[in-house]
């Protein structure tokens, strides 16, 4: 007899098959009293009901596997067929595996308080300095709750500071002018989700990186929504991005005081934000700090020396 198995859509089947189809082959092998047709999504088994039901049971094992921790390879495979845990080192603070079977942890204290808070509340503030893994760690939440099922999509947003005359002298449509903007999240998402997978995502609305203009008049329900670089953005625009929180929605809003690029005339629209909603159940508030800086060890005496310089003598501007 004849079984149609469909894979789970979130697999990344580039990884799942292997190089050269080895590691379908592994699993096949494990089972020779059946035959196996595998192509994409799908997978053709002929043989007794006994026989495909033993490598369903082995199939589903191997692709659950393959979908956590984003790696797959032959002992890992017969390690699960034999019942065994795969000897993968199991590590604290782990937020979910990225590309090649990375850990994506939470390496620092309040990098762990933005995991613990993120189970709590649906509307997250995550304020610190460059490189203290603010917007990975979001980023990180986000993919780890999209491989749960936990929302449909992720949505990761940016303000375009300099959206007026300079971005249009930039060349191309308008997706090659935002682009530069948004690179930071494509980065963060790259290191998470293979290639192929990504590009799948993103093609089918799935994961949207768009700049914060684009998010009038949505709303943004069974999703994770990122906004990086909140500091940039005016208090009309803040209230118009938190107003967009959907049903089955969470929010994370990231950005760094120091580091506001409006005019001088303009209110940070992040800056406004904390001191109005600090006190409303249900929003966390973390301030990062150069403790947890995780960048390249000169990235914290870096941050600290332009924390702690006195204003220039030269008369030049600061």
């Amino acid at each position: 007899m004849d079984a149609i198995l469909y894979l789970n859509d979130a697999l990344d089947t580039a990884t799942f098959y292997g190089v050269n189809n080895h590691n379908i082959l592994c699993l096949k092998n494990q089972h020779p009293d059946v035959r196996v047709l595998a192509r994409g999504y799908l997978i053709k088994v002929t043989g007794s009901q006994s026989g495909i039901d033993a490598f369903e049971s082995s199939l589903r094992k191997v692709e659950q596997f393959c979908i956590q921790h984003n790696t797959l390879n032959e002992e890992q495979i017969l390690d699960l067929i034999h019942g065994q845990q795969p000897q993968n080192v199991l590590q604290d603070n782990l937020i979910v595996h990225g590309v090649n079977g990375k850990s994506i942890l939470a390496r620092s204290a309040n990098q762990q308080r933005l995991v613990k808070e993120y189970d709590e509340s649906d509307l997250l503030f995550a304020i610190g300095p460059a490189g203290s893994g603010k917007t990975y760690t979001a980023i990180a939440l986000a993919v780890r709750a999209l491989k749960n099922r936990e929302v449909k999509k992720i949505i990761l947003s940016r303000p375009a500071v300099e959206a007026g005359e300079k971005l249009g002298f930039l060349p191309g449509d308008m997706k090659d002018k935002i682009d530069p903007y948004l690179q930071p999240l494509y980065d963060a998402l790259q290191d998470m989700i293979p290639t192929a997978k990504l590009q799948e995502y993103m093609e089918r609305g799935v994961i949207q990186i768009a700049p914060l203009a684009f998010m009038r008049g949505r709303t943004l329900s069974d999703a994770v929504v990122i906004l990086d670089e909140a500091q940039n953005t005016t208090t009309a625009q803040l209230k118009m991005f938190l107003t967009r929180l959907g049903i089955n929605g969470k929010m994370i809003v990231t950005g760094d005081l120091t580091q506001i690029d409006l005019p001088a005339s303009q209110r940070s629209g992040l800056r406004d934000a904390v001191e109005r909603l600090q006190n409303i159940r249900g929003i966390s508030i973390v301030h990062f700090n150069q403790k947890d800086i995780v960048r390249h060890p000169l990235v914290k005496h870096i941050v600290d020396a332009y924390a702690n310089a006195s204003a220039p003598s030269d008369g030049a501007e600061s």
